[in-house]
């Protein structure tokens, strides 16, 4: 693995609404810089409770040791665990080879879908579960969730000014989206998995519009907190492709104190025609037996409604052909969760015209009637 670097920029969050003309334009030209060759930037001053997420991982962790059984009562396949409990090597990413990620998981929205939304996406929109006798678990999380879905507002309102655009155009796009939040744990792995080709996430990039990381906690084989087990464990990213990184530059993750972390998703990747880079990312597993860790993820989704291709001002014939042709924001989003193995296949079937065995049920009723 590459060597950690501090060359990611870091932006205040509090400068994208300053009074001051030159702090704004300090805030978006990090911006710029971050999301167009990193695909991530640091954030101080996010507004997220520290010691309320601290708190919640107490919470998380003690829903993880429960015995199976208990969290399969909170495992939801029929809505492609949208929400509530992931079971360990579920979800893959899409180039992962084969290998499913050695994580579970429990995923909750930070705001109840409309009766509308719920009926067209089902999935998408799903309604949140609790585990019973886990108040502690569902009123941190609960507000957790909400604080995150702010500071990606606040992002969205800076990158919007970073590019030029009106500040309202992704945070007015992002209005009833199928936001999520992810809480993860890492399992051990064992002494005969450390060194292999094995990773906590494989390579992927994030689908949806931008996604919130405040940080999380390792825990060593006795569930103690502890600092990171070895240098090398941890969050990479790939760099933009340069002519001198042709294949870009694995670099890893080192947030600064006070800070939290934001990437871009494939779909602002896709707005902005490629200006904006969606983070091909990795989680290193550590190289030594029993170490686990404990994380969040927040992902920030376009309405589902909202139309996916470029923007007007990042449409020309070479973004026209990389990121046509235009779908809907739901489309999208579904066939990702296919591609990820969340979703089964025949979700596909959804789309399009699903009526045609209609006019064959009439004609056998005639041809019965005769």
């Amino acid at each position: 693995m590459s060597q950690s670097t501090t060359e990611i920029p870091v932006v205040d969050l509090s400068d994208i609404s300053s009074p001051r003309s030159e702090v704004r334009a300090h805030a978006a030209a990090q911006i710029r810089r971050a999301f167009g060759h990193f695909g991530l930037i640091y954030i101080r001053n996010h507004g997220v409770d520290m010691e309320r997420l601290e708190a919640f991982y107490d919470a998380y962790l003690a829903f993880c040791a429960q015995p199976e059984a208990e969290k399969q009562k909170m495992s939801t396949p029929s809505i492609w665990y949208q929400r509530g409990w992931t079971p360990p090597n579920t979800e893959k990413a899409v180039v992962a080879g084969g290998q499913p990620d050695f994580k579970e998981c429990y995923f909750v929205t930070p705001e109840e879908p409309t009766a509308e939304l719920q009926r067209e996406y089902p999935e998408l929109y799903a309604s949140n579960i609790w585990p019973e006798g886990a108040p502690d678990f569902e009123a941190h999380y609960s507000e957790l969730s909400r604080q995150l879905q702010q500071v990606g507002a606040n992002l969205l309102r800076g990158s919007a000014l970073a590019l030029g655009l009106p500040p309202d155009t992704f945070e007015r796009a992002v209005q009833g989206g199928p936001h999520v939040t992810r809480a993860l744990r890492y399992i051990p792995l064992s002494p005969e998995q450390v060194g292999t080709n094995i990773v906590w996430g494989e390579e992927h990039t994030d689908f949806n519009l931008v996604t919130i990381l405040p940080g999380g906690r390792f825990l060593d084989p006795d569930g103690n907190r502890c600092d990171k087990p070895d240098p090398d464990t941890g969050l990479y990213l790939r760099t933009r492709p340069s002519a001198e990184h042709p294949r870009g530059l694995k670099v890893q993750g080192k947030t600064p104190p006070g800070c939290i972390v934001a990437q871009v998703g494939q779909q602002l990747e896709i707005l902005t025609g490629g200006e904006f880079l969606a983070t091909p990312h990795v989680v290193a597993a550590p190289n030594k037996p029993g170490y686990s860790r404990v994380a969040t993820a927040h992902f920030v989704h376009l309405h589902a409604h909202e139309p996916l291709f470029p923007l007007k001002p990042f449409q020309t014939d070479e973004s026209t052909r990389a990121y046509g042709p235009r779908v809907l924001v739901g489309t999208y989003n579904l066939k990702t969760l296919v591609d990820i193995g969340l979703a089964p296949a025949e979700a596909l079937n959804r789309l399009g015209y699903t009526h045609y065995d209609r006019l064959g049920k009439i004609r056998k009723e005639e041809d019965g009637a005769q």
